[in-house]
């Protein structure tokens, strides 16, 4: 909300005149009454700027932050360390205020590192070809999907329950307009059920969604789904993936995976409370006509000078509506400069190093808290930087306990699976030092 409106009541008055109007109600005369707020609301009529900042002020020092917490929970969003050198960048002027080029050849800066995020994101994800870009990991699922049912004219779409749920919901809500059928694969063992997948593609599959690190952290097999995935006659196989993971792990590409999404957060944006975050998306060269968002490329103007220009856009505003592939309406463009300003800084040693870390601090405090077995391992799989665990004691009091030692802990897999009630999912970062992870396990075991 901008601080201070300078419209006056006279102002008003002569504004509504203008379109032919008595009051502010009737430009919202097209909401039906019976959901329309029929009282005034419960707000005093009127406060100084002062009283209304100093409210304002102590609402929002009701949260707490991650720079005053330390944070074991990921379950999407996680706390990793961000070089000084991001926030420097997008916050000057001439990138904080870009938006979608709608005349891209003259927008040379933007469209150059939306060049560069896509040529980062394809070769770190070992796929031919990726866009800028997309909302959330979520909603990148998604658009991949019904890039799939585009691309193959069919309306089944097979999801993993290891996929994370609100992109699952995401996909049921968009699907149900769509008209598509969205069919869920039950999880054994922390993993997409194999045999259960293997049963219900057939030729009116479009797609194939699995996660991997699932939401579990658990390492998927994307080499073997590929394969029942494949069996399906255009069935498009879609993996969500962690991009930090691919610091370490193979790439997709190298695994016969045709789509690659994911949640661009962890390159060097903020958990912010939420968002607004990335999301990314590499094809094969296959589906290059169907990608949703925009494509930027290289190449030279009259002077032989490298330059840049929108190659390919799928919005209904740039062709024919009943063409459009799309109708991505932001372009997430701070937040790719970000995560490209972050991925060029940390490089491939960076990025491995940050993988690594993460990996071996998330098994040491897995050590450390089933030592005594008080706590049990849900799952007994390759994992990343996420990891489950159970016991007798309910969630929000093991919560509870360490909220107390400025603690936050872990995400209640209750929630979403209830047949994991009480048990709780844990991410280390390389954030995490050793006294901490110590610290941890000394409040769980005093529980």
């Amino acid at each position: 909300m901008h601080p201070y409106i300078a419209n006056t009541p006279e102002d008003i008055q002569e504004m509504l005149k203008a379109i032919g109007l008595e009051n502010v109600d009737q430009l919202f005369d097209d909401i039906p009454k019976d959901i329309k707020l029929s009282r005034e609301l419960d707000l005093p009529k009127s406060k100084s700027e002062l009283e209304v900042s100093s409210y304002l002020k102590k609402l929002a020092d009701k949260n707490c932050s991650i720079s005053e917490l330390t944070s074991f929970l990921g379950a999407g969003a996680y706390d990793h360390y961000i070089p000084s050198i991001v926030n420097h960048v997008i916050s000057r002027s001439e990138f904080y205020t870009s938006y979608t080029p709608y005349q891209p050849e003259i927008s040379q800066g933007t469209l150059q590192y939306i060049f560069e995020f896509q040529t980062l994101i394809a070769n770190l994800t070992g796929m031919d070809l990726a866009n800028a870009s997309l909302y959330d990991g979520g909603t990148a699922v998604v658009e991949a999907a019904l890039m799939a049912a585009a691309y193959s004219k069919k309306d089944e779409i097979i999801i993993s329950k290891s996929v994370k749920p609100d992109a699952r919901k995401i996909l049921h809500t968009y699907a149900h307009v769509q008209d598509l059928k969205v069919i869920e694969v039950d999880v054994k063992d922390g993993v997409t059920d194999m045999e259960a997948l293997d049963g219900l593609v057939n030729d009116n599959t479009a797609a194939v969604i699995v996660q991997s690190p699932n939401f579990f952290g658990i390492i998927e097999d994307l080499e073997a789904i590929g394969k029942v995935a494949h069996k399906g006659k255009k069935t498009t196989f879609i993996a969500s993936v962690d991009p930090i993971s691919l610091g370490i792990l193979k790439k997709p590409g190298d695994m016969d995976v045709d789509v690659v999404v994911g949640e661009g957060q962890s390159l060097g944006i903020p958990v912010s409370f939420g968002g607004p975050y990335l999301g990314f998306m590499a094809v094969k060269k296959d589906y290059v006509r169907k990608i949703p968002g925009r494509i930027v490329g290289q190449t030279e103007d009259l002077d032989g000078k490298r330059s840049f220009v929108l190659t390919l856009t799928a919005r209904e505003q740039h062709i024919r509506r009943e063409k459009a592939t799309s109708n991505i309406c932001s372009n997430q463009g701070l937040n790719s400069l970000a995560a490209t300003v972050y991925m060029v800084t940390m490089g491939k040693e960076g990025l491995r190093e940050v993988a690594l870390q993460s990996t071996k601090k998330a098994h040491y405090a897995y050590e450390q808290l089933t030592k005594s077995g008080k706590f049990k391992p849900m799952f007994d799989k390759p994992f990343f930087k996420e990891f489950a665990l159970t016991s007798d004691i309910a969630p929000e009091k093991i919560n509870e306990a360490l909220r107390k030692e400025n603690i936050i802990g872990g995400y209640d897999l209750g929630k979403e699976y209830p047949q994991f009630e009480n048990g709780i999912l844990y991410a280390v970062t390389e954030k995490r030092t050793k006294d901490e992870i110590d610290k941890l396990t000394s409040v769980m075991e005093g529980i």
